[in-house]
């Protein structure tokens, strides 16, 4: 039997190619799809529960005797109504948008900077300055806030959305800048190189060629800056006083929690109206987070 023969039946004969395994329906099922549906399972369900919660009436929030956990025998918009129309949530709504956008805006605009000059400028002791810039993000906020709180007040912004929108990028910049980088490393040094030789200037060749090729790790950092700051609990709790400027999270819990008197209906579905601008921005730039997490331009 010849070489050429021989390497013919072995391409034939073999099993071990790709995802062939997946072909039987009982091995699909239970590697594929069981563990698909337990994550989505998990994934889901407080969203549903919070959905159910909101459309139930108060008899039937605690009472699983007569009526089921899982479905509201008389579904009522009774507790959004009174969410929205007698409470100050949509105001709650509005400034948790504005804090978000701006302090997401603060946090890109500088983290561009620090991560183009650690990682493409490459000057001394950068490795080690992007290694601090990561470490103070593992710095916990509740030892931040309280520096941080002496500002604020000097500053004269406390109960104000700027406290927030100044004091968010302390934790937002780190987290960026360290996303940024790696995006920034992946895009080969070839393309600065011909442009510096051609004449450009840093200036040119940031804002020319590598933040059109960072586009998705600018939306992936853009994302997580906007989740970080649309749930960010305890600056919003410390510098935010008056109820007309609480951000959602606060909001719905110091509002609606009267010493135990737990408005359930209420909460549950501020809880979910207050996910959904998260969901929808997810939706929308999925292709880009995907994008970002398998690199920028290929050599």
């Amino acid at each position: 039997m010849t070489t050429a023969s021989r390497i013919e039946r072995a391409a034939v004969t073999d099993e071990s190619v790709g995802m062939s395994y997946l072909d039987r329906v009982p091995r699909r099922i239970v590697t594929v799809w069981l563990p698909l549906l337990v994550f989505m399972f998990v994934l889901l369900f407080p969203f549903y529960w919070m959905a159910i919660t909101a459309l139930k009436p108060n008899a039937e929030l605690t009472n699983f005797n007569d009526y089921s956990p899982f479905w509201p025998s008389s579904p009522t918009l009774r507790h959004i109504k009174y969410l929205l129309f007698e409470t100050s949530y949509p105001g709650w709504l509005w400034n948790t948008m504005l804090v978000a956008l701006g302090s997401t805006f603060l946090s890109l605009f500088a983290s561009v900077f620090a991560a183009y000059a650690i990682e493409r400028i490459r000057f001394k002791g950068s490795r080690w300055t992007g290694l601090g810039i990561f470490l103070a993000y593992l710095v916990p906020p509740s030892i931040l806030f309280i520096p941080l709180a002496v500002m604020v007040f000097k500053l004269g912004i406390y109960d104000s959305k700027l406290a927030l929108i100044f004091t968010y990028p302390t934790f937002l910049i780190p987290f960026c800048t360290w996303l940024l980088m790696g995006y920034f490393r992946s895009i080969p040094y070839e393309l600065e190189e011909c442009a510096l030789v051609d004449g450009a200037s840093r200036w040119q060749i940031l804002t020319k060629i590598m933040l059109p090729l960072a586009v998705p790790g600018l939306i992936s950092a853009g994302i997580f800056a906007f989740t970080l700051s649309w749930n960010e609990f305890i600056y919003a709790l410390t510098f935010i006083q008056s109820s007309e400027n609480k951000t959602v999270p606060v909001g719905v819990l110091t509002e609606l929690v009267r010493g135990d008197v737990y408005e359930w209906g209420a909460l549950m579905a501020g809880a979910l109206l207050g996910s959904l601008p998260v969901v929808i921005l997810y939706s929308f730039f999925v292709d880009y987070y995907v994008a970002s997490m398998t690199g920028a331009v290929k050599e």
